[in-house]
């Protein structure tokens, strides 16, 4: 969430000056704000963030209190406004804001599904942002908001205003959002960001239920396994031993592993949960993400669905964005970072991009050389580069794994007949 920050500091001739930034935290704060003093010469003094401050006031003759919430820089400040207005009797604390949490997707997708309707009767967004802020519950959104009304009031552009809301919108709709504000189809990319939206979290949602079967599974043998080798196996077996039976070699094997197990169940707990807890650390880095979306895409069955989704993803955003913008280079960048995998994303960045950069190669020949579309995704888009229409097949190829995809958690017998009718047209 940005953050509002004021500075005050001394010219060269003793000249006293203020100024606002904006910024995520204070460290990116006073790095601006560093760059800002050295450029003009200027020696720093203070640095203020504006938070939330609550009054209570208490009225002369009257047992309720008048409260409120008020910005500002200080306490002080609020303070001074509130006497200024004639008041003397009041108490100010800071609102805590650590418990506010940032809007679901669900949140998000509301905002613009609001937005594109609106914009489809005409209204202007600056009237739209102004109705969704006050129908807003959740705060860090409106918030957000708020915000953005006020710096695109000031004339700020469209673009770097939302760039600034990424950790709220998520990093793909903020750049849409941003992009829709200076187009003259606003409506339109606002209602392909809903789009987008909306099949990234039917996306996780099937793939939640797709894994959480087979892991329940697992979890439960591995359970079941370890009760019996742990319970229901010594008390057995310690019938034939207390008879003085015989046992075979095998059993007796067993009874002495299930003593072990029972006496050092703690390391065995320590060598599974220490290596998990050390791969995923290791894989929230950079370079974990890019071998762990490497393994998925490798995994048998699921690992082709969340390859073609990943797929999907990356033509919709790039069919998108292409309509609006005759930069390709930007396109294909953009969508390598929305398409959910960042092995995928690598690949399109150190292969395709600097290919087309670099060596002057064709569109189509450098989205080959990365190796991560299917040839059956090569094929349609070189149909689409000799008939002139690399957008159609953009959106073909979304289309198609977009089916194919729903149609493996609902339908697996519509798989094959979607195949055949995408291979038709290719």
């Amino acid at each position: 969430m940005i953050k509002e920050f004021r500075f005050k500091g001394l010219t060269p001739q003793g000249r006293l000056i203020q100024a606002n930034v904006l910024a995520a935290n204070k460290r990116e704060a006073k790095k601006q704000i560093t760059e800002l003093a050295k450029r003009n010469n200027v020696r720093v003094t203070d640095i203020n963030q504006k938070l939330k401050f609550k009054y209570s006031i208490k009225l002369p003759g009257k047992k309720r209190k008048l409260t409120g919430v008020q910005n500002a820089y200080s306490k002080t400040e609020v303070a001074e406004a509130l006497q200024k207005m004639g008041y003397r009797d009041f108490h100010i604390e800071p609102v805590m804001d650590m418990f506010r949490s940032n809007p679901s997707a669900q949140d998000v997708q509301m905002f613009i599904k609001l937005s594109t309707n609106m914009l489809r009767d005409k209204m202007s967004f600056g009237k739209i942002l102004g109705i969704l802020i006050e129908e807003q519950s959740n705060g860090v959104l409106k918030e957000a908001l708020q915000q953005i009304e006020q710096q695109l009031k000031k004339g700020q552009e469209g673009k770097e205003v939302f760039k600034r809301y990424e950790d709220v919108f998520g990093k793909f709709p903020a750049y849409m959002l941003g992009l829709a504000t200076k187009s003259g189809n606003m409506a339109d990319i606002f209602e392909a960001t809903n789009k987008f939206i909306e099949r990234d979290n039917e996306i996780q949602k099937n793939l939640k239920k797709a894994l959480v079967s087979p892991m329940f599974a697992v979890v439960a043998t591995l359970g079941a396994v370890g009760y019996y080798v742990m319970e229901i196996f010594p008390s057995t077996a310690s019938m034939f031993v207390k008879f003085d039976i015989e046992i075979p070699p095998l059993t007796t094997f067993t009874l002495a592993l299930s003593d072990w197990l029972i006496a050092s169940w703690w390391i065995i707990l320590l060598i599974i949960i220490l290596p998990t807890i050390g791969i995923w650390r290791w894989w929230e880095t950079p370079k974990g993400r890019v071998v762990r979306d490497r393994f998925l895409i490798k995994l048998p069955v699921l690992g082709s669905i969340i390859h073609k989704t990943s797929i999907e993803i990356f033509f919709r955003v790039f069919a998108t964005i292409y309509s609006g913008s005759s930069d390709n280079i930007a396109t294909i960048r953009t969508a390598a970072e929305a398409c959910r995998n960042k092995f995928m994303e690598r690949e399109i960045r150190e292969i395709t991009i600097p290919q087309m950069l670099k060596e002057g190669e064709g569109f189509v020949p450098a989205m080959e050389a990365s190796g991560v579309f299917p040839k059956t995704v090569i094929t349609r888009l070189r149909s689409g580069s000799e008939s002139g229409n690399i957008l159609e097949s953009a959106f073909q190829i979304a289309s198609f794994y977009e089916a194919e995809t729903k149609a493996f958690f609902i339908f697996p017998n519509l798989l094959i007949k979607n195949k055949l009718n995408f291979l038709k047209t290719s």
